[in-house]
């Protein structure tokens, strides 16, 4: 998987395009989920994307200490569904966590992890905090690294 990290004003019509329709197929359509995932908070991100063969099949977004939460934060991990047995995930985590040391110049990142996946971002380093919560009628949990 091929990864670039791009600003918001970096990113091509096309890039932007397909990071939204990643993030309706599987936030909104395979999680039956209805949310407003358009928020207001992209152009202030780090977006992490990956490409398999010249088509986008991971990403995230990334922003600094302060905006999200304290910490620096990662959110919007996704891949697509027909593509998670290639260990993507793995990878757009990893290139996420490596993005905010090196452009934010932190290691204290929290995340919103949705309570199925917390082994996932525990094998990253992460750690639950705190008691669950609902968040878009997702069961969800705070971890930090």
């Amino acid at each position: 998987m091929e990864i670039s990290i791009k600003k918001f004003n970096q990113l091509s019509l096309s890039e932007l395009y397909h990071i939204l329709q990643l993030r309706a197929e599987v936030f909104v359509v395979e999680q039956d989920c209805v949310y407003q995932d358009i928020d207001g908070k992209d152009e202030k991100a780090l977006h992490i994307i990956g490409k398999h063969n010249g088509e986008m099949v991971a990403y995230t977004r990334c922003f600094d200490k302060g905006f999200y939460f304290e910490e620096a934060s990662i959110g919007r991990v996704v891949v697509k569904q027909e593509q998670r047995k290639y260990g993507y995930g793995h990878q757009i985590m990893t290139a996420s966590i490596k993005a905010i040391k090196d452009r934010f110049n932190t290691d204290h990142i929290k995340l919103s992890a949705q309570q199925y996946l917390i082994k996932f971002y525990e094998s990253h380093g992460f750690k639950s905090e705190g008691e669950g919560y609902l968040e878009d009628g997702i069961p969800h949990i705070a971890m930090k690294k």
